[in-house]
């Protein structure tokens, strides 16, 4: 065994990252680093991290997915982020994770020119300033997952389509009425009611998107019509959970779109009318209104 532990030390460097590139990020997280100094160097080379992707991680442990809302977990999340950012050398091209902070994608807009894929899910502490900033200095965009956070409003939505010209792929998700899993209660009431202003945004400022998903958005037809109109080139649209969409208002809208090759709609339609007064007086709390008025489970067919 002694002989077998020398020769592994003494592997050339080239081969040590090939082989560990075999491995999960969490795999080299957890064992390689800790072995040997040789080990610990190998395990930080920048080939390893130009893609640093927790969806997996995340996806295994839904089982404790309430710890995930601390404050303490986030900074958690924030320092794996900087390590990783600054052993790629900048290269880092993909970033899938959960649960990080303005603090930490700042520091990625800073050190990650050549950024291609940023997905965000879940952070409630990301707002539009640390997105501004990914706008600016992160131009080769080409895909955004900023599904759950509701602090990003359509101002994220304008910089990123004005200064990301690439940006193909969008995802803007929100939580529906029966998928809102371990989020803490104060947070659902925070979902953003401005569908329409954000369909806006992005049909006037994102006319190359192929793919968009945009479930449980609040916009109505007028929204749909301006991202229908500004948006040509969409091939998938995912429209789950948007309520105050019918059948006739999606149909109509689509229309335009020639490239179009999947379009998921919503179970249910749920008239904006009577609710419109009530939303205008509060961005926030959609949740508390639909159970007071709706009981939307007896509404699916």
């Amino acid at each position: 065994m002694e002989g077998d532990g020398r020769e592994w030390s003494g592997l050339a460097r080239e081969m040590m990252v090939n082989i560990l590139s075999r491995l999960t990020l969490e795999e080299r997280w957890k064992g390689p680093m800790f072995v040997c100094k040789s080990w610990l160097l190998a395990s930080r080379d920048p080939f390893l991290f130009s893609v640093f992707d927790l969806e997996p991680f995340f996806g295994s442990h839904s089982s404790s997915s309430s710890r995930f809302w601390s404050p303490d977990f986030e900074r958690r999340i924030d320092s794996m982020i900087r390590s990783v950012v600054d052993w790629s050398n900048g290269r880092l091209a993909e970033i899938r994770l959960r649960h990080c902070t303005d603090a930490s994608i700042s520091y990625v807009a800073d050190r990650c020119p050549d950024l291609q894929i940023l997905a965000t899910r879940s952070c409630p502490n990301i707002t539009d300033a640390s997105m501004s900033k990914i706008s600016f200095r992160c131009t080769k965009l080409k895909e955004l997952d900023i599904s759950y956070c509701h602090e990003i409003s359509h101002h994220t939505l304008v910089v990123i389509g004005t200064n990301c010209p690439n940006l193909t792929i969008l995802k803007r998700n929100l939580m529906s009425l029966s998928e809102t899993g371990s989020a803490p209660a104060e947070y659902l009431g925070t979902c953003p009611q401005d569908g329409d202003v954000e369909a806006e945004a992005i049909g006037e400022h994102m006319p190359n998107l192929h793919h968009l998903e945009i479930e449980s958005s609040r916009l109505t037809l007028r929204g749909l019509t301006a991202i229908c109109e500004g948006c040509r080139k969409l091939e998938n649209v995912d429209l789950s959970g948007c309520v105050h969409l019918s059948s006739r208002d999606i149909e109509s809208a689509a229309s335009i779109l020639k490239n179009l090759r999947e379009m998921k709609k919503p179970d249910v339609y749920i008239p904006r009318q009577g609710i419109v007064a009530a939303a205008q007086t509060e961005r926030y709390g959609h949740w508390r209104l639909y159970d007071e008025r709706f009981d939307v489970q007896s509404l699916r067919f």
